[in-house]
């Protein structure tokens, strides 16, 4: 996937995502004329939305039942670049573009430095800023200004089968080497049983790895950036799943696919290296089936040297859109969704979602709602409260991650026919992202 998910205007110089150069080149994106008045005829603000995360339409539900001044029109779109992505870029060129969306943290730099979402910092002072986490905060704001606002965060977790385990006599790993010997002796003990999956269509796994591993792929450096998708602390992950792969202790299968599903509840795969949203993910595709109710469990993620330490994998966030004149009811929609009890709690309720919330005053209200009787009553936010904590600094997303990870994405299909490496895979991915910055005149440092 070379082509970029925007039309291929260049960006000149300063794309290194600083104020100066957003606002001087994404005129849309800074700004505007605004005509946020419920009007002179009285009638509420209608806003169109555009979004796909569990427990949404819920969310939706409650904001209009309180807010009679705003009315959210919402429409569930497809997860993903060649889904809901897609959707959206093709409705921001034909300028019908819906007033705000959920983007993901990985894909906002590529929506900002396109000129896709507006400039919301004059909506967002410095009490709403605290109220999100740090980590969350920081993938939100490009060049000292704010882009939007996060719903949740992602810390990795290991979701595992306790049965599956205690049968294999396994302890679990807290280590990546324990989890290789583990994944040894399930396979010993249950020759069909694998303890985790290598998702091939979905880069963003391998990346919160790199990523726990302190890796850093993209650095803005003044005017340019810089990328490094082979760096040592990237390569000692891809050499680790490359060899977990080529040693048949993992299985390969498409991230979320009916082939993975099936093999969960067969108990042909024992574990689920995911994140917090991943809690809801499995519960709902599992619940149902026979055996699994009661006998998952979540652990911390393995770590190097065992110290706690994570990445993020994934995480929402809601945009208000170039062409929007809405952006201040936008907002007021976006904050009541993101740091609320009341917004919070409509969307755990929905029995479908385990986010993570990146307001962490929400944490409790989260906790209490998500029922874990799949899980043996486990606290399971408590595991997800110590892994956001340790979820490494620095990390940055790259301003054309749709060609990054469409790269990976191919090249990784390689490495599941067993005719290419993950180290292959990264080299390519490297390689097509500075074809891409070249193209949109991005500057590379050396």
């Amino acid at each position: 996937m070379r082509s970029s998910m925007f039309s291929r205007r260049r960006v000149r110089a300063g794309a290194a995502i600083t104020a100066a150069a957003l606002c001087g080149t994404l005129l849309a994106a800074c700004g505007g004329e605004q005509d946020d008045a419920s009007g002179a005829d009285g009638k509420p603000v209608t806003l169109t939305f555009w979004g796909w995360a569990k427990g949404t339409r819920e969310v939706v539900a409650d904001f209009n039942a309180s807010h009679p001044d705003i009315r959210i029109k919402f429409e569930e779109i497809p997860s993903g670049n060649a889904g809901g992505y897609a959707k959206i870029a093709n409705a921001v060129k034909a300028g019908n573009a819906p007033d705000v969306f959920n983007i993901e943290y990985p894909q906002l730099p590529d929506f900002v430095s396109q000129g896709a979402v507006q400039d919301i910092s004059g909506l967002v002072d410095d009490s709403l800023r605290g109220t999100y986490l740090p980590q969350a905060s920081e993938l939100t704001s490009l060049g000292g200004r704010t882009w939007a606002l996060p719903l949740d965060i992602a810390p990795q977790a290991f979701f595992y089968r306790k049965d599956l385990f205690r049968k294999a006599d396994i302890t679990v790993p807290r280590t990546w080497d324990e989890f290789r010997k583990a994944a040894q002796k399930l396979k010993a003990a249950q020759p069909k049983t694998r303890i985790a999956t290598f998702f091939p269509d979905d880069p963003s796994t391998f990346e919160a790895m790199a990523w726990q591993n302190g890796a850093r792929w993209f650095t803005a450096e003044d005017d340019a950036w810089k990328v490094d998708l082979t760096a040592p602390e990237t390569g000692k992950a891809a050499d680790y799943w490359q060899k977990l792969i080529d040693d048949d202790l993992v299985q390969v299968q498409p991230s979320f696919s009916q082939q993975w599903t099936a093999s969960l509840q067969k108990g042909e795969t024992a574990g689920y290296l995911g994140a917090s949203w991943g809690g809801g993910v499995l519960k709902a595709n599992l619940g149902s089936a026979p055996g699994m109710d009661g006998n998952w469990a979540v652990a911390p993620m393995p770590t190097w040297n065992g110290e706690p330490a994570s990445g993020m994998l994934g995480g929402t966030t809601f945009a208000v859109s170039k062409d929007s004149k809405k952006a201040e009811a936008a907002v007021e929609f976006a904050t009541w969704a993101t740091t609320t009890p009341e917004g919070m709690k409509a969307r755990i309720d929905s029995g479908t979602s385990s986010s993570y919330p990146a307001a962490t005053a929400l944490l409790p209200v989260a906790k209490k709602a998500f029922d874990t009787a799949f899980y043996g009553g486990q606290d399971i936010y408590g595991v997800y409260a110590e892994a956001a904590k340790s979820i490494k600094p620095g990390w940055t997303w790259g301003p054309a991650m749709g060609v990054t990870n469409g790269s990976l994405k191919d090249s990784f299909g390689k490495v599941a026919g067993r005719t290419g490496t993950i180290g292959d895979a990264l080299t390519t991915a490297q390689q097509a992202t500075l074809d891409e910055f070249e193209n949109r005149g991005l500057k590379v440092a050396p």
